[in-house]
Formats: structure tokens, C-alpha cells, sequence
């Protein structure tokens, strides 16, 4: 079925078509066959890389009304474990923006607590006034934001107990991050627990956050959330799929790398098959639970346009 712009929530399961069929329409077009040509980066396009984050700091800047990004309310029927998790579960939302992820989380489960990060310091204060303006009760000690470029710097030391920390091979102290530690005495309180094992936190989502890091950086990425999250832990994923209608606007001079692309405003997307998602975590260490496309043609009843967008819904646990 095909569903509105403006759709409720329990309309966004539903898969009104194919993605092989799609794949197969999209491969057999002539005008769309840039797209599949291999692409050799170049020098210059690992530099650009490193200005990646101050690209998303001035699209936060531009976007810092908080208009720009609806509330996800969807999310708790796609991840109805941060509704029947237990009492006092820790979520790291990682690349939170305005809060639009979080909000309605909280608002599902009163008991949750919510540590949101991003490489943006104005769009951390505007998620703060979007969640504080949402009059949720007891809003104020279930959501932490704090300042962090998670593929760059790693999370801070703070998200993983002392004792994990030795034990968590191959990570190099130096791949933690001090920032704001110092300014946050009540978030390290809050997870320095006795009981806890190699992660802090119950959960992690990425919510259309993956595909804005340089390709290059994303395992590292991958491996930050992984040594945050407890044993046991899921990981939840959402992003954009190959083929989705938002890449195949993308001018020829716009790709960067092989399925990866560049806005005119510096920003950067990267759009995800399954296998390439599934490659990315099940190399950090994770175990597959759920993993497939999800396909829905959204209708713009005002401009009388039908778009189909094709999104890679994930999750992912941390072995016991």
C-alpha cells in the first residue's frame, strides 16, 4: 500500500515493493548507469574527508530551528525492545541532532535513560529544547546530550567501566576521548557501575547516522560502539539503501566514492545494501538478529508525487 508524507506511525512497516525489482529497473536505465560505474578515489577525496564534521556543524547551523527533522515516531514499533526493555536501561543515541530519535523514545518508556552525542555543540542545545519544550515528566535525569565525534575522537572514556576497559583488547586508551569528561561528573556516576561488563550501555542506535561518516572511517566507527555496549546489547540501525530516491538525484560530479556522494553544502551520504551492512558489523564482532530492506512508496499528495524510498533496517547483538 502506499502511504502519505504525513503518514502515522503504524504505516511505515508495510513494503510496497521489491527491492530486486527495483534494483533491476534502476540497473536497466541508461540514464542512471553513472551510478554503477566503479569509482578510484583519489588523494584529494581523503582529505576532503577530514572536513566532513565541520560540514554537518554548519548544516546544524543552518537547521538549528529543529523544523527540519520530524520526530521519529515510527521507531517504537520498529524497535518495540526500547519499549519492553527494563527498568533504568541505558541508550547511547549516537549523532542525535535536533532529537527527533529521542524524543519519542523517551516519551515511550519513563524509565529509560538516554545519552545522546553529537559533533555539533548548537544542534546538542537544540535537541535540549526540543526535549525540555516536550513537558515529558522526569525528562530532565533521563536525557544526557553531550558534544562528540564518535569516527574521529571515539566515544569518552566515561561510556566503559575501568575494569572492561583492560580487558578490551586491541583498544588503545588513546582512542577514548576526554572531551567534556571533566564538565559531566554526573553521567560518569550514573555508569560507573560494579556490575557492568566491557560496555556501558543497553543500546545504541543509528538512526541515519552511518551513512553521513566517510566510508573509510566506518569500521572504526563500528568498533566505538561496539566496546561501549554491553555484553548481550543490541545495536539498532537504520539507513539509506542503494537505489533509495534521494541517490538517484545525485549528479555524476556529486559521487566521491563508490556508492557514496556529496552535497553541494560539503555533507556526505553513503547508501547501504544488506550485505554491506551486514560485512561492516558482523567484522566488528556482532551477531546479525534482523537484517532487510525496507521499501516504501511515500506519496506527496500536495505536489501529486509518488517517491519510493528504500531504507536498510538493522539489528545487531554483542556476543555474551
Amino acid at each position: 500500500m502506499s502511504v502519505s508524507s504525513s503518514a502515522g506511525a503504524g504505516e511505515y512497516h508495510s513494503k510496497d515493493f521489491e527491492w530486486e525489482t527495483l534494483k533491476q529497473e534502476i540497473e536497466n536505465d541508461p540514464s542512471l548507469q553513472y551510478h554503477l560505474l566503479p569509482y578510484n578515489s583519489s588523494p584529494e577525496a581523503a582529505q576532503e574527508a577530514e572536513k566532513d564534521s565541520d560540514a554537518w556543524k554548519r548544516f546544524h547551523s543552518r537547521h538549528s530551528s529543529g523544523k527540519f527533522f520530524k520526530e521519529r515516531r515510527y521507531l517504537l514499533k520498529e524497535f518495540p525492545e526500547l519499549v519492553s526493555c527494563g527498568g533504568s536501561s541505558k541508550l547511547l543515541e549516537v549523532g542525535c541532532g535536533n532529537g527527533s530519535t529521542a524524543l519519542p523514545i523517551l516519551r515511550g518508556n519513563e524509565n529509560i535513560i538516554v545519552y545522546a552525542c553529537d559533533c555539533s555543540s548548537e544542534i546538542l542545545e537544540r535537541a535540549k529544547e526540543f526535549v525540555d519544550a516536550a513537558d515529558i515528566g522526569s525528562v530532565k535525569d533521563r536525557f544526557c546530550p553531550f558534544y562528540c565525534d564518535f569516527c574521529t575522537a571515539g566515544f569518552p572514556e566515561w561510556l566503559a567501566c575501568n575494569s572492561c576497559l583492560e580487558s578490551f583488547q586491541q583498544k588503545q586508551h588513546d582512542c577514548f576521548s576526554d572531551t567534556e569528561e571533566k564538565n559531566k561528573p554526573h553521567l560518569k556516576n550514573l555508569l560507573r557501575q560494579d556490575d557492568c561488563c566491557i560496555g556501558g550501555v543497553d543500546f545504541i542506535t543509528l538512526i541515519f547516522t552511518l551513512s553521513a561518516v566517510p566510508l573509510q572511517r566506518m569500521p572504526t566507527a563500528i568498533r566505538e560502539c561496539y566496546s561501549v555496549l554491553k555484553p548481550g546489547g543490541l545495536l539498532l540501525f537504520r539507513d539509506y539503501g542503494l537505489y533509495d530516491m534521494t541517490m538517484l538525484r545525485f549528479k555524476p560530479e556529486q559521487r566521491v566514492e563508490f556508492k557514496e556522494y556529496m552535497r553541494s553544502d560539503g555533507t556526505r551520504s553513503y547508501f547501504f545494501t544488506i550485505d554491506s551492512v551486514r560485512n561492516l558489523f558482523v567484522n566488528a564482532g556482532f551477531i546479525e538478529v534482523e537484517l532487510e530492506y525496507c521499501c516504501v512508496k511515500s506519496v506527496n499528495r500536495g505536489k501529486g508525487k509518488s517517491m519510493r524510498r528504500v531504507w536498510v533496517h538493522g539489528k545487531f547483538r554483542k556476543p555474551l
